[in-house]
């Protein structure tokens, strides 16, 4: 295992820090069985990472994942763990069978999304506001409190969250969205300054409208969500983010590469803000 000596300057002494080289990691990818999450598991397949863990809930969308990576990367480990990732039992037993089948989960991707899209504020239905948030920011907190056990005994693990820009732009419909976003942007970042003395890395990344998505098609499907968002592909003057773009901002961020980056939220977005 490669490894760097860093300075404890609160302990006074020195530390080992394992930075993993990604072809000895093994990744775990919640909503890695489509979409950005299970693109970023073929991108890490193709760099050489040979153990890979998708958590889904859908297990023949599941199955067709795991299959298709297989197809294309006979030489990997892949497992498919069918799991709600917004539910912290199920959450804990998803990191065990994955270290169970995996032997050990030292990178966790958490791709999940909600099913809610935009909508004003006041048309919100009052017994669907505690879902909208659940659904969109328990997933990071949870998966990560069940991987931090793992990571802390070897010293040394990556988080990354997807969150969005709306949890950093204030957005017409998207006021309960945004706030759940928000909170894994803050969460991401108290999470790195904590975890960073057991060389724990954790970023976050805030996408804004990715093409080739069940949401973006989702969004595409109704009028109101549909005229913000094609107002902010409108100012996308680099393109439109694609799965793939995300996808290889992650595998760097989880490479030796990005070892001295923590506590970011990085705005991917072709330039619709540069927030």
């Amino acid at each position: 295992m490669q490894t760097t000596k860093i300075q404890d300057f609160t302990m006074g002494d020195k530390k080992a820090i394992w930075v993993p080289k990604l072809n000895e990691a093994a990744v775990l990818i919640t909503g890695g069985t489509s979409g950005v999450g299970f693109e970023t598991a073929r991108q890490f397949a193709a760099v050489g990472v040979t153990r890979i863990g998708l958590i889904g809930r859908n297990k023949e969308r599941g199955q067709n994942a795991k299959e298709k990576i297989g197809q294309e990367f006979p030489h990997i480990k892949v497992s498919f763990i069918s799991a709600n990732a917004n539910d912290a039992n199920e959450a804990k037993k998803a990191v065990e069978q994955a270290t169970s089948e995996l032997g050990s989960v030292d990178i966790l991707i958490n791709s999940t999304v909600g099913s809610a899209g935009p909508q004003l504020f006041h048309d919100i239905p009052r017994e669907e506001l505690a879902d909208i948030l659940t659904q969109q920011a328990l997933g990071p907190i949870v998966m990560s409190h069940a991987v931090m056990p793992g990571m802390r005994e070897r010293n040394g693990g990556v988080i990354l969250n997807i969150a969005s820009d709306a949890g950093k732009v204030a957005t017409p419909g998207e006021s309960v969205i945004g706030a759940a976003m928000a909170s894994i942007i803050m969460f991401s970042r108290g999470l790195a300054i904590e975890a960073k003395r057991t060389g724990i890395r954790v970023n976050a990344l805030t996408p804004s409208l990715i093409e080739g998505t069940m949401t973006y098609d989702r969004i595409r499907n109704d009028p109101f969500s549909w005229r913000i968002f094609e107002r902010a592909a409108s100012m996308a003057h680099l393109g439109v983010v694609q799965p793939e773009d995300l996808a290889s901002m992650i595998v760097f961020l989880a490479s030796p590469q990005g070892a001295k980056i923590t506590g970011q939220a990085i705005s991917v977005n072709g330039g619709i803000s540069a927030a």
